[in-house]
Protein backbone atom coordinates (compact mmCIF):
# COMPACT_ATOMS: atom_id res chain seq x y z
CA UNK A 1 0.00 0.00 0.00
CA UNK A 2 0.89 3.14 -0.72
CA UNK A 3 1.87 6.01 2.38
CA UNK A 4 -0.81 8.39 0.90
CA UNK A 5 -3.17 5.33 -0.64
CA UNK A 6 -6.81 6.56 0.36
CA UNK A 7 -6.15 10.32 0.61
CA UNK A 8 -7.95 12.40 -2.44
CA UNK A 9 -6.65 15.98 -3.25
CA UNK A 10 -8.81 18.84 -5.08
CA UNK A 11 -5.60 19.94 -7.09
CA UNK A 12 -7.09 23.84 -8.34
CA UNK A 13 -3.38 24.39 -9.44
CA UNK A 14 -2.10 25.90 -12.60
CA UNK A 15 0.92 25.49 -14.56
CA UNK A 16 4.32 24.58 -12.03
CA UNK A 17 4.12 25.17 -8.34
CA UNK A 18 0.88 23.96 -7.66
CA UNK A 19 1.43 20.91 -10.17
CA UNK A 20 4.63 19.89 -8.95
CA UNK A 21 3.20 20.19 -5.48
CA UNK A 22 0.76 17.51 -6.31
CA UNK A 23 2.23 15.67 -8.01
CA UNK A 24 4.87 14.35 -5.49
CA UNK A 25 1.04 13.69 -3.56
CA UNK A 26 0.25 11.79 -6.67
CA UNK A 27 3.02 9.46 -6.91
CA UNK A 28 3.00 8.70 -2.89
CA UNK A 29 -0.52 7.51 -3.85
CA UNK A 30 -3.00 10.08 -3.49
CA UNK A 31 -5.96 10.11 -5.56
CA UNK A 32 -5.34 13.19 -6.98
CA UNK A 33 -8.13 15.07 -8.68
CA UNK A 34 -7.55 17.93 -10.81
CA UNK A 35 -10.07 20.36 -11.42
CA UNK A 36 -9.50 22.46 -14.52
CA UNK A 37 -11.63 25.06 -16.54
CA UNK A 38 -13.70 23.17 -19.18
CA UNK A 39 -12.32 25.54 -22.24
CA UNK A 40 -9.00 24.85 -21.89
CA UNK A 41 -7.71 23.48 -18.46
CA UNK A 42 -4.44 24.62 -17.17
CA UNK A 43 -2.44 27.27 -18.33
CA UNK A 44 0.66 24.48 -18.95
CA UNK A 45 -1.28 21.99 -21.47
CA UNK A 46 0.03 25.12 -23.81
CA UNK A 47 3.18 25.21 -22.72
CA UNK A 48 6.43 23.48 -24.30
CA UNK A 49 8.61 22.82 -26.69
CA UNK A 50 6.28 21.25 -29.16
CA UNK A 51 3.67 23.18 -31.15
CA UNK A 52 1.55 20.12 -32.35
CA UNK A 53 1.18 18.95 -28.45
CA UNK A 54 0.52 22.39 -27.48
CA UNK A 55 -2.27 22.80 -30.08
CA UNK A 56 -3.84 19.34 -28.02
CA UNK A 57 -3.43 20.40 -24.84
CA UNK A 58 -0.84 18.32 -24.31
CA UNK A 59 2.23 20.57 -23.97
CA UNK A 60 4.94 19.09 -22.58
CA UNK A 61 5.07 21.07 -19.12
CA UNK A 62 2.14 20.11 -18.71
CA UNK A 63 3.06 16.04 -19.03
CA UNK A 64 6.04 16.65 -16.97
CA UNK A 65 3.85 17.39 -13.83
CA UNK A 66 0.64 16.01 -14.04
CA UNK A 67 0.96 11.88 -14.40
CA UNK A 68 -1.27 10.23 -11.75
CA UNK A 69 -3.77 12.40 -11.80
CA UNK A 70 -7.29 12.88 -12.80
CA UNK A 71 -8.96 15.37 -14.86
CA UNK A 72 -12.62 16.85 -13.63
CA UNK A 73 -13.70 19.94 -15.59
CA UNK A 74 -15.59 22.54 -13.41
CA UNK A 75 -16.86 26.23 -14.30
CA UNK A 76 -16.37 28.04 -10.92
CA UNK A 77 -17.51 30.97 -12.08
CA UNK A 78 -21.02 29.82 -12.67
CA UNK A 79 -23.29 28.96 -9.68
CA UNK A 80 -23.96 25.38 -10.83
CA UNK A 81 -20.33 24.95 -11.03
CA UNK A 82 -19.60 25.76 -7.63
CA UNK A 83 -22.43 23.86 -6.24
CA UNK A 84 -20.79 20.78 -7.68
CA UNK A 85 -17.59 21.68 -6.49
CA UNK A 86 -19.19 21.99 -2.70
CA UNK A 87 -20.04 18.73 -2.91
CA UNK A 88 -16.77 17.25 -3.94
CA UNK A 89 -15.11 19.11 -1.10
CA UNK A 90 -16.86 16.45 2.07
CA UNK A 91 -14.73 13.91 -0.12
CA UNK A 92 -11.96 15.29 0.28
CA UNK A 93 -8.90 15.11 2.49
CA UNK A 94 -6.61 17.66 1.21
CA UNK A 95 -7.30 20.68 -1.39
CA UNK A 96 -4.53 22.78 -3.11
CA UNK A 97 -4.80 26.17 -4.99
CA UNK A 98 -2.49 28.37 -6.08
CA UNK A 99 -4.50 31.20 -7.22
CA UNK A 100 -3.68 35.04 -5.96
CA UNK A 101 -4.85 35.61 -2.71
CA UNK A 102 -8.59 36.25 -2.37
CA UNK A 103 -9.80 34.71 -5.58
CA UNK A 104 -11.10 31.75 -3.90
CA UNK A 105 -12.76 33.82 -1.06
CA UNK A 106 -14.34 36.17 -3.86
CA UNK A 107 -15.93 33.02 -5.77
CA UNK A 108 -16.94 32.00 -2.38
CA UNK A 109 -15.57 29.08 -1.97
CA UNK A 110 -12.65 29.62 0.32
CA UNK A 111 -10.98 28.20 3.45
CA UNK A 112 -13.52 29.31 6.08
CA UNK A 113 -16.46 28.36 4.31
CA UNK A 114 -15.08 24.84 2.84
CA UNK A 115 -14.06 23.70 6.29
CA UNK A 116 -18.27 24.08 7.21
CA UNK A 117 -19.20 21.71 4.59
CA UNK A 118 -15.71 19.81 6.03
CA UNK A 119 -13.71 20.35 9.21
CA UNK A 120 -11.08 17.73 8.67
CA UNK A 121 -9.97 19.67 5.34
CA UNK A 122 -6.71 20.36 5.11
CA UNK A 123 -6.42 23.43 2.66
CA UNK A 124 -2.71 24.63 1.25
CA UNK A 125 -3.01 27.99 -0.69
CA UNK A 126 0.27 28.75 -2.68
CA UNK A 127 1.29 31.93 -4.01
CA UNK A 128 4.24 34.21 -5.11
CA UNK A 129 3.96 36.61 -1.76
CA UNK A 130 2.10 34.11 1.05
CA UNK A 131 -1.84 35.18 2.26
CA UNK A 132 -0.71 38.54 4.64
CA UNK A 133 1.88 41.37 4.45
CA UNK A 134 2.10 45.13 2.28
CA UNK A 135 2.98 42.56 -1.01
CA UNK A 136 0.02 39.77 -1.07
CA UNK A 137 -1.79 41.15 -3.39
CA UNK A 138 1.24 41.53 -6.11
CA UNK A 139 1.23 39.36 -8.83
CA UNK A 140 4.18 36.96 -9.30
CA UNK A 141 6.26 34.33 -11.66
CA UNK A 142 9.28 32.59 -10.90
CA UNK A 143 11.33 35.23 -12.53
CA UNK A 144 9.74 38.56 -10.20
CA UNK A 145 10.83 36.22 -7.01
CA UNK A 146 14.54 35.28 -8.03
CA UNK A 147 15.00 38.68 -8.32
CA UNK A 148 13.28 39.63 -5.15
CA UNK A 149 14.67 36.97 -2.97
CA UNK A 150 18.71 37.90 -3.99
CA UNK A 151 18.60 34.40 -6.18
CA UNK A 152 19.61 36.48 -9.08
CA UNK A 153 22.36 38.57 -7.17
CA UNK A 154 24.43 35.76 -5.73
CA UNK A 155 24.97 34.12 -9.21
CA UNK A 156 27.33 35.12 -11.90
CA UNK A 157 30.40 37.02 -11.44
CA UNK A 158 31.27 40.56 -12.12
CA UNK A 159 31.21 40.01 -16.14
CA UNK A 160 27.46 38.60 -15.97
CA UNK A 161 25.20 39.81 -12.64
CA UNK A 162 22.36 39.70 -12.18
CA UNK A 163 21.84 36.24 -13.56
CA UNK A 164 18.74 33.91 -13.12
CA UNK A 165 18.64 30.33 -12.26
CA UNK A 166 18.55 28.65 -15.87
CA UNK A 167 14.89 26.59 -14.57
CA UNK A 168 12.09 28.03 -12.24
CA UNK A 169 13.67 27.00 -9.07
CA UNK A 170 11.23 29.41 -7.28
CA UNK A 171 8.49 27.66 -8.52
CA UNK A 172 9.96 24.05 -7.85
CA UNK A 173 11.00 24.36 -4.30
CA UNK A 174 7.73 26.15 -3.30
CA UNK A 175 5.97 23.28 -4.62
CA UNK A 176 7.76 20.82 -2.68
CA UNK A 177 7.71 23.11 0.02
CA UNK A 178 3.58 22.64 -0.13
CA UNK A 179 4.18 19.11 -0.20
CA UNK A 180 6.15 19.05 2.78
CA UNK A 181 3.19 20.96 4.57
CA UNK A 182 0.62 18.97 3.51
CA UNK A 183 2.30 15.52 4.29
CA UNK A 184 2.74 17.53 7.69
CA UNK A 185 -1.12 18.76 8.31
CA UNK A 186 -1.89 15.15 7.22
CA UNK A 187 -0.01 13.62 10.41
CA UNK A 188 -1.39 16.29 12.37
CA UNK A 189 -5.14 15.46 11.47
CA UNK A 190 -4.08 11.53 12.19
CA UNK A 191 -3.11 12.38 15.61
CA UNK A 192 -6.04 15.17 16.12
CA UNK A 193 -9.07 14.71 13.95
CA UNK A 194 -8.14 18.50 12.63
CA UNK A 195 -7.61 19.83 9.36
CA UNK A 196 -6.02 23.12 8.75
CA UNK A 197 -4.95 26.35 6.86
CA UNK A 198 -1.49 26.21 4.74
CA UNK A 199 -0.15 29.41 3.51
CA UNK A 200 3.08 28.37 1.23
CA UNK A 201 4.96 31.80 -0.48
CA UNK A 202 7.64 31.22 -3.19
CA UNK A 203 9.52 33.95 -1.67
CA UNK A 204 9.49 32.41 1.62
CA UNK A 205 10.43 29.08 0.21
CA UNK A 206 13.39 29.49 -1.68
CA UNK A 207 15.17 32.00 0.58
CA UNK A 208 16.20 29.81 3.13
CA UNK A 209 17.63 27.88 0.25
CA UNK A 210 20.28 31.03 0.64
CA UNK A 211 20.71 30.02 3.99
CA UNK A 212 24.69 29.78 4.00
CA UNK A 213 25.02 32.92 1.81
CA UNK A 214 23.00 34.72 4.20
CA UNK A 215 23.91 33.53 7.07
CA UNK A 216 27.67 35.40 5.87
CA UNK A 217 25.40 38.54 6.36
CA UNK A 218 22.99 38.30 9.10
CA UNK A 219 25.79 36.41 11.76
CA UNK A 220 29.23 38.20 10.05
CA UNK A 221 28.61 40.88 8.24
CA UNK A 222 29.87 39.54 5.01
CA UNK A 223 28.39 40.67 1.27
CA UNK A 224 28.00 38.20 -1.13
CA UNK A 225 30.77 37.49 -3.37
CA UNK A 226 30.40 37.02 -7.23
CA UNK A 227 32.85 33.71 -8.01
CA UNK A 228 30.85 32.31 -11.02
CA UNK A 229 31.56 28.93 -10.51
CA UNK A 230 33.27 29.04 -7.27
CA UNK A 231 32.46 27.59 -3.92
CA UNK A 232 32.31 30.66 -1.73
CA UNK A 233 33.37 28.52 1.10
CA UNK A 234 36.84 26.63 0.25
CA UNK A 235 39.54 26.66 -2.71
CA UNK A 236 40.16 25.04 -5.19
CA UNK A 237 36.55 24.26 -5.24
CA UNK A 238 34.75 25.21 -8.58
CA UNK A 239 35.07 24.51 -12.51
CA UNK A 240 38.43 24.13 -13.93
CA UNK A 241 39.63 23.70 -17.67
CA UNK A 242 40.93 20.42 -18.83
CA UNK A 243 42.80 18.96 -22.35
CA UNK A 244 39.68 17.78 -23.32
CA UNK A 245 36.82 19.80 -21.59
CA UNK A 246 36.02 20.91 -17.96
CA UNK A 247 36.04 19.59 -14.69
CA UNK A 248 33.95 20.37 -11.19
CA UNK A 249 36.67 19.25 -8.50
CA UNK A 250 35.48 20.13 -4.82
CA UNK A 251 38.52 20.05 -2.46
CA UNK A 252 36.85 21.34 0.54
CA UNK A 253 38.71 19.38 3.36
CA UNK A 254 42.29 20.30 4.02
CA UNK A 255 43.79 16.68 3.24
CA UNK A 256 41.66 16.94 -0.58
CA UNK A 257 43.19 19.79 -1.07
CA UNK A 258 47.02 18.07 0.01
CA UNK A 259 46.25 15.21 -2.25
CA UNK A 260 45.30 17.67 -5.19
CA UNK A 261 48.70 19.03 -4.77
CA UNK A 262 49.94 15.87 -4.82
CA UNK A 263 48.52 14.49 -7.78
CA UNK A 264 49.10 17.16 -10.53
CA UNK A 265 52.66 16.89 -9.36
CA UNK A 266 52.95 20.00 -6.97
CA UNK A 267 53.52 18.43 -3.52
CA UNK A 268 55.40 21.92 -2.88
CA UNK A 269 51.98 23.54 -3.23
CA UNK A 270 51.16 22.03 0.31
CA UNK A 271 53.90 24.45 1.89
CA UNK A 272 53.74 27.37 0.44
CA UNK A 273 52.48 30.25 2.43
CA UNK A 274 49.74 31.35 0.13
CA UNK A 275 48.02 28.81 -0.25
CA UNK A 276 48.64 26.30 3.19
CA UNK A 277 45.40 27.35 5.08
CA UNK A 278 41.89 27.30 3.93
CA UNK A 279 41.59 31.14 4.35
CA UNK A 280 44.89 32.24 2.74
CA UNK A 281 43.93 29.69 -0.48
CA UNK A 282 40.36 31.76 -0.38
CA UNK A 283 42.07 35.18 -0.37
CA UNK A 284 44.98 34.14 -3.33
CA UNK A 285 42.10 31.83 -5.22
CA UNK A 286 43.00 33.64 -8.93
CA UNK A 287 46.54 32.20 -8.84
CA UNK A 288 45.49 28.68 -7.25
CA UNK A 289 43.29 28.49 -9.77
CA UNK A 290 45.40 29.72 -12.60
CA UNK A 291 48.47 27.22 -11.57
CA UNK A 292 45.98 24.16 -11.28
CA UNK A 293 44.74 24.77 -14.58
CA UNK A 294 48.07 25.08 -15.91
CA UNK A 295 48.46 21.24 -14.86
CA UNK A 296 44.99 20.03 -15.57
CA UNK A 297 45.39 21.16 -19.04
CA UNK A 298 47.82 18.39 -19.51
CA UNK A 299 45.42 15.26 -19.35
CA UNK A 300 41.81 14.71 -20.03
CA UNK A 301 38.96 14.90 -18.12
CA UNK A 302 37.77 11.37 -17.32
CA UNK A 303 42.02 11.12 -16.19
CA UNK A 304 41.83 13.64 -13.72
CA UNK A 305 38.15 12.36 -11.80
CA UNK A 306 39.60 9.04 -12.12
CA UNK A 307 42.47 9.88 -9.72
CA UNK A 308 41.00 12.78 -7.81
CA UNK A 309 38.38 10.13 -7.15
CA UNK A 310 40.68 7.31 -5.79
CA UNK A 311 41.94 10.10 -3.44
CA UNK A 312 38.66 10.86 -1.76
CA UNK A 313 38.76 14.50 -3.64
CA UNK A 314 34.93 14.72 -4.94
CA UNK A 315 35.52 15.74 -8.86
CA UNK A 316 33.51 15.06 -11.54
CA UNK A 317 31.80 16.24 -15.51
CA UNK A 318 30.07 19.06 -16.25
CA UNK A 319 26.97 17.07 -18.21
CA UNK A 320 25.00 18.24 -21.04
CA UNK A 321 21.27 17.99 -19.77
CA UNK A 322 20.76 15.15 -22.28
CA UNK A 323 24.23 13.21 -20.81
CA UNK A 324 23.11 14.04 -17.35
CA UNK A 325 19.44 12.09 -17.64
CA UNK A 326 21.43 9.16 -19.79
CA UNK A 327 23.84 8.54 -17.26
CA UNK A 328 24.14 5.56 -15.82
CA UNK A 329 23.87 6.21 -12.46
CA UNK A 330 20.22 7.82 -13.20
CA UNK A 331 19.21 4.97 -14.89
CA UNK A 332 20.03 2.65 -12.27
CA UNK A 333 18.24 4.77 -9.38
CA UNK A 334 15.29 4.48 -11.07
CA UNK A 335 15.10 8.33 -11.02
CA UNK A 336 12.93 8.08 -14.21
CA UNK A 337 10.24 6.05 -15.39
CA UNK A 338 8.24 5.25 -18.25
CA UNK A 339 4.48 5.40 -18.90
CA UNK A 340 2.43 4.38 -21.63
CA UNK A 341 -0.10 7.34 -23.21
CA UNK A 342 -2.72 5.72 -25.24
CA UNK A 343 -1.68 8.05 -28.35
CA UNK A 344 1.79 9.27 -27.51
CA UNK A 345 3.01 6.48 -26.55
CA UNK A 346 5.74 5.94 -24.08
CA UNK A 347 6.46 8.96 -21.85
CA UNK A 348 10.20 8.90 -19.56
CA UNK A 349 9.07 10.89 -16.64
CA UNK A 350 10.54 11.97 -12.97
CA UNK A 351 9.00 9.52 -10.70
CA UNK A 352 9.62 10.06 -6.70
CA UNK A 353 13.22 10.65 -6.20
CA UNK A 354 12.80 9.54 -2.35
CA UNK A 355 13.67 5.65 -2.21
CA UNK A 356 11.04 5.06 0.57
CA UNK A 357 11.40 1.22 1.61
CA UNK A 358 8.13 0.13 2.49
CA UNK A 359 5.98 2.52 0.23
CA UNK A 360 7.88 3.47 -2.87
CA UNK A 361 5.45 4.82 -4.77
CA UNK A 362 5.39 4.72 -8.30
CA UNK A 363 4.57 6.19 -11.86
CA UNK A 364 1.31 4.62 -12.74
CA UNK A 365 -0.69 5.94 -15.41
CA UNK A 366 -0.08 8.93 -17.55
CA UNK A 367 -1.18 12.36 -17.65
CA UNK A 368 -4.90 12.71 -17.97
CA UNK A 369 -6.63 14.76 -21.16
CA UNK A 370 -8.80 17.44 -20.15
CA UNK A 371 -11.76 16.70 -18.50
CA UNK A 372 -10.98 12.69 -18.96
CA UNK A 373 -12.58 11.70 -15.64
CA UNK A 374 -15.59 14.26 -15.25
CA UNK A 375 -18.35 11.65 -15.86
CA UNK A 376 -16.27 9.23 -13.02
CA UNK A 377 -15.95 11.90 -10.39
CA UNK A 378 -18.95 13.32 -10.84
CA UNK A 379 -20.91 9.97 -11.23
CA UNK A 380 -19.76 9.83 -8.00
CA UNK A 381 -22.16 12.22 -6.64
CA UNK A 382 -24.79 11.01 -8.31
CA UNK A 383 -25.06 12.84 -11.87
CA UNK A 384 -25.75 10.89 -14.05
CA UNK A 385 -24.82 10.77 -18.43
CA UNK A 386 -27.65 12.68 -19.35
CA UNK A 387 -27.15 15.17 -16.65
CA UNK A 388 -23.48 15.70 -17.55
CA UNK A 389 -24.06 15.92 -20.86
CA UNK A 390 -26.18 18.91 -20.54
CA UNK A 391 -24.18 20.62 -18.29
CA UNK A 392 -21.09 19.99 -20.31
CA UNK A 393 -23.26 21.91 -23.29
CA UNK A 394 -24.04 24.84 -20.78
CA UNK A 395 -20.14 25.42 -20.24
CA UNK A 396 -20.23 24.29 -16.63
CA UNK A 397 -18.29 21.08 -17.01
Amino acid sequence: MDVLSGIRVLDLTNVLSGPFATVHLALLGAEVVKIENPRDGDLARKLGASPELNRRLLGTSFLAQNANKKSVTINLKDERGKDIFRRLVPTADVLVENFRPGVMNRLGLGYESLKELNPRLIYCAISGFGQTGPDADRPAYDQIIQGLSGVMAVNGDERLNPLRCGFPVCDTVGGLNAAFAVTAALFHRERTGEGQFIDVALLDSVMPLLGWVAANWLLAGQPPVLLGNDNFTAAPSGTFATQDGHINIAANKQEQWEAVAEEIGMPELKDDPRFRERDERKKNRAELNRILESRLREKPTAFWIRVLNARGVPAGEILSLQDALEQPQIRHRGSLATVTDPELGALRLFTLTAKLEKTPGALRTPPPRLSEHTEEILGELGYDREELEKLRQEGVV
